[in-house]
């Protein structure tokens, strides 16, 4: 069975972009529009990866990260952020959040491929 990867972004190109990328690379692909939308979908399923941005509205992608870290179920479930920030103090702080991987905004999808693929292992 392929990893399914939830991926949260409020740009609808961004949320195509991301969900065509990781398709053609075998990944099943479940999109979520805010952190608040991120968050229903993890309670409804498991996912193995987590791509967000940062910046969204009703729920920005620290605060999802941060009450998702706080469920058992998904304490261990890889993030990556997909975003346009790049400040190192909110990398630092994404980390201490919980989060994985940072990929700034534009991005290549294959850099993106090849994230998933690194930290899924497969």
């Amino acid at each position: 069975m392929s990893a399914t990867i939830l991926t949260v972004d409020d740009s609808a190109s961004i949320r195509l972009t991301t969900r065509v990328a990781l398709t053609n690379a075998g990944y099943q692909v479940t999109e979520a529009v805010d952190g608040l939308d991120g968050l229903a979908k993890l309670n409804a399923g498991q996912f193995d990866l987590i791509v967000t941005d940062l910046n969204m509205p009703n729920m920005d992608g620290l605060t999802m990260i941060r009450e998702l870290r706080k469920l058992p179920a998904h304490m261990g479930v890889p993030v990556i952020f997909l975003t346009t920030e790049s400040d190192a103090e909110l990398k630092a702080e994404a980390k201490a959040a919980g989060a994985t991987g940072w990929l700034t905004k534009p991005f290549d999808p294959e850099s993106l491929v090849k994230i998933a693929r690194k930290v899924l292992g497969k």
